[in-house]
């Protein structure tokens, strides 16, 4: 609990707040936080003695920030959030793990960050521009790269990584340790316990790749040709009989020169906990539908 939840706090002088900082006369705010310039604090928010705010946070009403936290530039908290409280994990006995968030990044209401533990890498980290949605929860030792949205309800469990330019729909629960690459999208309600290969799109429960997340490519610019190449590759990775580790081969020696096909065979042949996401029972032609 922050040291300066007391009927007298302590003298101002000892906690390190920027002069121009705007505080609510009720926040709570320990000796030792460290509160940036242009940050404005809400009414009864609570900020442990090991937490800094960069330039221009916003802390609306409510809002909890314990442990070793450091807040980036023009972060956005809403009511009831909570960031770097202790991990849900009985081996924790109260290490100075940590929680980080990048600049940018919104953390809606009743959202939950909580920090690392020594059994992961000690540290829970959320990229830039990324948006957590009400009620979304980010487990210990967690890795979020850059623009990441999690939708109302996600749940992630411990040492989940998610590649930038992730989208997580509303209700999806990933299991711990699973790794989702760039661009994936999730769908709604879909329960995940395999690595999602990168530009994939998954659905159900438990989750099975539907194709790749043409909606996405198309909007990043990828061109017409890249996508038909891609689209080969996905089709010859899991569309075509075989052993699996044939199919890589194939698809290297006749695919693997376009950048984003080497990223998904990489991936493939990275080191995993929870094994990988394959294709559901889906026809072929409702993949190539949505593609064209």
């Amino acid at each position: 609990m922050p040291e300066s939840v007391t009927q007298t706090p302590p003298p101002a002088a000892t906690r390190q707040i920027h002069p121009s900082a705007e505080i609510h006369p009720t926040a709570i705010i320990s000796a030792g936080a460290s509160i940036g310039a242009g940050c404005r604090i809400g009414p009864w928010c609570v900020i442990g003695p090991d937490v800094v705010l960069g330039e221009g946070v916003v802390l609306e009403a409510h809002a909890v920030l314990d442990g070793h936290t450091e807040i980036g530039d023009q972060v956005q908290v809403s009511p009831f959030a909570s960031i770097g409280l202790a991990p849900q994990d009985l081996k924790y006995k109260g290490e100075p793990t940590r929680a980080v968030v990048g600049p940018r990044t919104m953390i809606r209401e009743h959202a939950t960050i909580h920090r690392g533990s020594v059994g992961g890498h000690g540290v829970t980290t959320v990229g830039a521009d990324c948006l957590i949605m009400c009620n979304a929860h980010v487990g210990h030792d967690c890795t979020l790269d850059h623009h990441v949205i999690l939708a109302n309800n996600v749940m992630l469990g411990g040492h989940v990584r998610i590649a930038d330019t992730v989208f997580v729909g509303g209700g999806a629960a990933i299991h711990q340790f699973v790794r989702i690459g760039r661009q994936v999208v999730v769908g709604g309600m879909s329960g995940v316990e395999a690595d999602i290969i990168p530009y994939g799109a998954v659905l159900g429960n438990r989750a099975r790749l539907t194709g790749l997340n043409w909606v996405g490519l198309k909007r990043r610019g990828f061109t017409r040709p890249q996508i038909h190449t891609l689209r080969a590759a996905y089709r010859s990775l899991f569309r075509t009989a075989g052993n699996f580790q044939d199919r890589i081969a194939v698809t290297e020696a006749e695919l693997g020169g376009l950048p984003a096909v080497a990223e998904i065979l990489a991936f493939i042949r990275a080191d995993s906990r929870r094994g990988l996401c394959r294709a559901g029972r889906e026809l072929l032609e409702e993949d190539e539908a949505a593609e064209g």
